[in-house]
Formats: C-alpha cells, structure tokens, sequence
C-alpha cells in the first residue's frame, strides 16, 4: 500500500523500504518513550509489526508509526515519530489516517495508542479518549 498526500510525501507500509538506522536514531535519541532502545529492539519490533513509512519527494523517510496487531480483533499504534525538519505539516495526523484506513477493512474491534502531548493529532483522525480507563492496566518487564 502506496499513499500519496497532495504536497508530495508518500506512506508505504513496504517494510523493506525502512531506514531502519534512521528509525533507531530517532526512536532512542529523540523519542522519550523510546530513548536509549537498542539497534536490536529496534530490528526485532519492526519485524513483529506492520509498519508505516512517509518518505519525501525524493525518498528520505521522514516519519514512522507502527501497529502491533493480530489482525484479528486489537491492534496498537505506537513508535509514531515525524523528523523535527518535517513537523508542522500534518503528517503526524497523516499517519494516523493512513494506519486507520489500512486497518478498516480488518474490522478490529479496537485500535489503541497512548500519547502525553497530541491528542489533537489523533483527534482528527477519529481516535477518542478512552471512555473507561480505569479499566485499563499494564504490567512493564522493564528496568
């Protein structure tokens, strides 16, 4: 799946087309979720998910978001990271449209994220809170 956006970025989900070098540097330098996540994190999460890339008019990813799913009934939205020089032109939202619409067709019963500051960036992609959270837990294997 190619999608082309009006101002020339493109999304592909061809997982082979990833700067993966590129993708570590932004998710563990960057990326306060992510910061410090080894090269082979990094590797074995994109394997393990189906992956969004915006590249620009002259191929350079610029942006990245993964979705952890069975493709059945749940599927998470998260790594979505758009390059500091790139920011401001909707490609965040973007992303989010794209996963929605890639998506649709499995007819998941859920599609989740979790984010601190842009709400309004999923908001226009149709994401809304959470209407129980306090349903919600989570158990973390990490140090």
């Amino acid at each position: 799946m190619v999608m082309r956006s009006e101002d020339g970025y493109e999304i592909d989900v061809d997982r082979d087309r990833l700067d993966v070098d590129r993708v570590h540097h932004w998710l563990s330098t960057d990326a306060f979720w992510a910061l410090g996540r080894s090269r082979a994190t990094v590797e074995q999460s994109i394997r393990a998910s189906v992956n969004f890339g915006v590249y620009d008019a002259d191929g350079s990813q610029v942006a990245y978001a993964r979705v952890v799913t069975d493709l059945a009934t749940f599927a998470w939205l998260c790594d979505v990271y758009v390059d500091r020089g790139h920011r401001g032109r909707g490609l965040g939202t973007g992303l989010a449209v794209a996963v929605r619409d890639h998506l649709a067709p499995y007819r998941l019963k859920r599609l989740m994220l979790s984010t601190l500051d842009a709400h309004g960036v999923y908001a226009r992609a149709g994401f809304v809170p959470f209407p129980d959270p306090g349903n919600l837990m989570m158990m973390s294997f990490a140090p």
